[in-house]
């Protein structure tokens, strides 16, 4: 089973490379600081489960997910981060990923993880697939029909993506008050109070 990280923390990075390398099931076929030239190495590497963190230089872990997904559907993404907050879940979960784990869970959880996503299944910390079935417990069982301009479903769908606000801005080249104002309107019309929400809506309703 082959297994590539993206991990811009070194010293995190050898611990994951050293539990992959002794875990006696998988096969490190590559190791990467950042995000460069993704695709490629993906290509390149053939990996069966992607490890990715979200926080990387460049392009960042859930944007990653989104092009790992759309060019190599076949491959399983298990994001890898200390973020376990609703905005950043969702839009993992939303771009493709197959599992999320938290960096501070033992090697047996992140070894059960990747064996898990590679098998064609999910996998969650605990912590975390109990904020995401929380969440959509307390999500009604029909929404309301919800109809957004173009322009706000670019900046929805960007949101989505984890785009910041400034890079919002600057695609659209317009002021970061500019961006603040669609998203109000967005979260008015959505009937949600933030990104978090926003995000798991937008997935349930398919609005990107």
């Amino acid at each position: 089973m082959r297994v590539a990280i993206f991990e811009d923390n070194k010293k995190y990075r050898e611990s994951l490379e050293f539990v992959i390398v002794t875990s006696g099931d998988f096969e490190l076929c590559g190791s990467f600081s950042d995000t460069k030239n993704l695709l490629q190495r993906i290509e390149a590497l053939q990996p069966h489960v992607v490890l990715m963190d979200i926080n990387l230089p460049g392009i960042n872990g859930i944007e990653s997910v989104r092009q790992i997904k759309q060019a190599f559907p076949q491959v399983q993404v298990c994001m890898q981060t200390v973020f376990d907050d609703d905005d950043k879940i969702f839009a993992s979960l939303c771009n493709g990923a197959s599992g999320y784990v938290l960096k501070t869970a033992p090697p047996d959880e992140l070894v059960r993880a990747i064996k898990d996503v590679a098998s064609g299944g999910s996998f969650f910390t605990p912590s975390v697939a109990r904020r995401v079935l929380a969440h959509f417990q307390a999500q009604p069982v029909q929404d309301a029909f919800i109809q957004l301009t173009a322009r706000e479903k670019e900046i929805l769908k960007w949101l989505v993506e984890g785009l910041s606000y400034k890079e919002m801005a600057n695609r659209l080249n317009i002021s970061f008050h500019t961006i603040h104002t669609h998203l109000r309107n967005i979260y008015e019309k959505m009937h949600v109070s933030g990104k978090g929400e926003a995000i798991s809506k937008a997935m349930r309703n398919k609005l990107v």
